[in-house]
Formats: structure tokens, sequence, C-alpha cells
């Protein structure tokens, strides 16, 4: 499969400084930050969680799709990357042995300290890349909202999820449907960190939506919208009526769907840096 993300590949990949040892900020001095700022203010900060993933992904399936998708655009465009943020919103996986969760407004507490600490340094491109579907997203949006109405005006926030980056690419890969566990991310995963998942573990059990939610929340995260509602749900209500974790098919897992699913989000995320480059406003913009 090609994309228009193969174009936007190979044009960035000439793009990574060769003088800096890492795209990553941990792996810098603070020299060495200060003379990429001199030339670039663009920085990406991955956001995951540690939680359950059904018995063939590990519990930093989250944060490694973020990483993953950071480290590579970073390497493409020539930005660098914020230490990851290992853990989430995931009290809804709490019924299953090593989940750990954050509070929302604890989340947003900590995504509001990282923000100010680069913005104070001079980034002020910022694209927070959330690899917790749609779970983390209330408190990352939450967070940067305030932050760019309230004091950093001139600082352009992105928040990007796969679940948006990939609705035009997701039904050509996945063979079922897709929510958690399913073979779309956990085939992201296999590819960009091969023998991370268990392959030999892999399920093709899934959670029965229609007959738990009575058909008001889909079971495909990349599927028509329905006429839906948020219906919520506990852990344990969760260990109930999906007990392995999985609550989709895991069984179609590739790692050739995994990079064909990861390549279309890295381009688009290429695009999205050009276009944060070249913006002169009004996003960014002075404030009234």
């Amino acid at each position: 499969m090609t994309s228009e993300a193969d174009d936007t590949t190979k044009r960035g990949q000439t793009m990574t400084p060769a003088d800096e040892p890492s795209v990553w900020l941990q792996d810098l001095t603070w020299e060495e930050v200060e003379l990429h700022l001199a030339k670039d203010r663009v920085i990406l900060i991955p956001c995951g969680s540690t939680e359950q993933h059904g018995p063939a992904g590990v519990l930093g399936v989250d944060t490694y799709v973020a990483t993953g998708i950071v480290e590579d655009v970073a390497k493409r465009m020539g930005a660098l990357c914020a230490p990851p943020l290992w853990f989430g919103d995931s009290p809804h996986h709490m019924a299953f042995a090593g989940t750990i969760t954050l509070r929302t407004e604890t989340l947003m507490a900590v995504v509001t300290d990282v923000c100010r600490s680069l913005a104070s340094h001079g980034f002020d491109k910022i694209v927070l890349v959330n690899g917790h579907k749609g779970s983390n997203l209330p408190a990352l949006g939450s967070a940067v909202r305030a932050l760019h109405e309230e004091s950093l005006p001139r600082v352009v926030f992105a928040v990007a999820d796969p679940l948006h980056l990939a609705r035009s690419v997701a039904p050509s890969i996945k063979e079922v449907n897709e929510h958690h566990g399913g073979e779309l991310e956990l085939s992201q995963v296999e590819y960009r960190y091969p023998g991370r998942i268990r392959m030999d573990r892999l399920t093709d059990q899934g959670a029965a939506f229609a007959e738990v939610f009575g058909g008001f929340v889909s079971d495909d995260l990349f599927g028509p919208a329905l006429d839906g509602v948020d219906i919520i749900w506990s852990s344990a209500e969760q260990r109930r009526f999906a007990p392995t974790g999985s609550l989709s098919s895991s069984a179609g897992v590739t790692r050739e769907k995994g990079k064909d699913f990861h390549e279309h989000i890295v381009g688009r995320l290429c695009e999205l840096v050009d276009w944060m480059r070249a913006n002169v406003g009004p996003i960014g913009g002075p404030a009234f």
C-alpha cells in the first residue's frame, strides 16, 4: 500500500540534523538543546498509558504507539521529542493486574507543567501525540486549551491521535472491527517494536457491544459513527463483559498492517510539522 505519506517520508528523511546524537530530549545536554532551539522550535510529546491490552498486548502498548510515531516524525523532520508520559487516564482497566492510572485532573496538571516548561525554553510549536486512543483526549485537550487561552497565546498546540489521523486508511487495512487490544494497534507495535506483542497469544475474542451497550456504543472506533452516547463502565464491569481484556479481535495482527497504519500516521504528522513551521497566524498570533 502506498499513499501521499510516502512522499512526505522520503522528503523528510534528509532533514535530521547530523550533528545531534538523538531526537530525544533526555539524551541531549542542555547546551545541545539550546543550540537546537536556535534553528527549530518544534517538539513532540508522546502521551501513552500503562494498562492491560488483552492476552497478547503488553501493558505499554499505548506508549509504544506514541513513542514510535514521534521518534519517526522527529527523525524525518529534524525536530525533538520530549520524554514519554507512561501513565494515562485508565481507571476502566484497573480490574486487570499491572494497570496504573492517573486521575484526569492529575494528567491535566502534568501536561500543563510539561508544556509550560518547554514553552519557557522557547519551544513554541508543541504537538501532543496520544497513543491511548481517545481516552487521554479530554485531559490533553483541556490542559492545552487553557494554556493557550490564558498564558501561552503565541504557542501553537496540536493534539494528535491515531483515532483521527488514520480514519481514511484504517478501513482498508483492518479485517475486523477495531476497539481495544485489536489488530491495528497491536500490529503497529509489532511493526515498530518487533517481539513486544505476544504473537502466540493472539485471540479472536472481543466484547459483545450490541448486547452490553444496547446499540448505543460502537464496537469499531474506525467504523461509521452510531447515533450513540457515551455509556460509562467501571473496571469491574469491563472484567465481566471482556474477561480477557480484549474488546476486539487481535487474531489478524501482522507487521505489514502495522507498517501501513503507522506510516500513514507518521506522514500526516510530518505534514503537520511543515504547516506549523510555515504558519504565520492567526493561530499563534498576537493576542487581542
